[in-house]
């Protein structure tokens, strides 16, 4: 257990900040999830900017890194220009 009140200060901000960076990378897939589900071109490119603002929010928090925030984002493009 812990020996001094800024380690239980610590323990407690670590353990909320794990929920939220959870509860926002479990909305962020499920998010990639719906547009990858899309067949309508025109509600996939709808919901682009929203994706990409959640993605661009969570790189900036570092709850998930830059780069990966930098590739799903590409891909969601590439994935509605496939579309019909």
């Amino acid at each position: 257990m812990a020996n001094h009140k800024s380690a239980l200060k610590r323990i407690r901000q670590a353990e909320s900040r794990r929920l939220r960076n959870h509860y926002y990378a479990k909305t962020m897939r499920n998010a990639l999830r719906k547009l990858r589900g899309t067949t309508d071109k025109a509600e996939a490119t709808a919901q682009l900017p929203a994706l990409q603002k959640m993605l661009d929010k969570l790189a900036k928090k570092n709850v998930i890194h830059w780069k990966k925030a930098a590739n799903l984002k590409s891909g969601a493009a590439k994935f509605i220009a496939k579309l019909a």
